[in-house]
């Protein structure tokens, strides 16, 4: 029998197993600490929100506030915050992917993609 039998040394596996969890640590917290933006209605209402989907501020322009047709203002920020949430995902694709990628393209539990 050959010595190892062909298998891949397992201290290296655990090795590099533990440096892709270092760096998905360290890129979900770069995502919790990135902040993006979107917006709805031409500007009208802005949302920010982390890399990691956190709601963090919301902007409303007082040209939006109309008390008789507060539904249109609900959809602005419901827009507002859709879009924002669509820049998360695509901060946590870029940052996250090539990780995924590394663990054979089978993504991780719990991870949005």
């Amino acid at each position: 029998m050959i010595p190892g039998g062909g298998q891949p040394n397992m201290q290296q596996l655990l090795q590099q197993a533990q440096k892709m969890q270092q760096d998905l640590a360290r890129a979900q917290e770069e995502l919790a600490n990135t902040e993006v933006d979107g917006q709805a209605g031409g500007g009208l209402v802005k949302a920010t929100v982390t890399g990691a989907g956190e709601l963090r501020a919301l902007q409303i322009d007082p040209k939006a506030v109309d008390p008789e047709d507060t539904e249109t203002l609900a959809d602005l920020i419901v827009a507002a915050v859709h879009a924002a949430n669509e820049n998360a995902q695509t901060l946590q694709q870029q940052k996250l992917g090539p990780l995924a990628q590394g663990l054979g393209g089978g993504g991780i539990p719990g991870l949005p993609f």
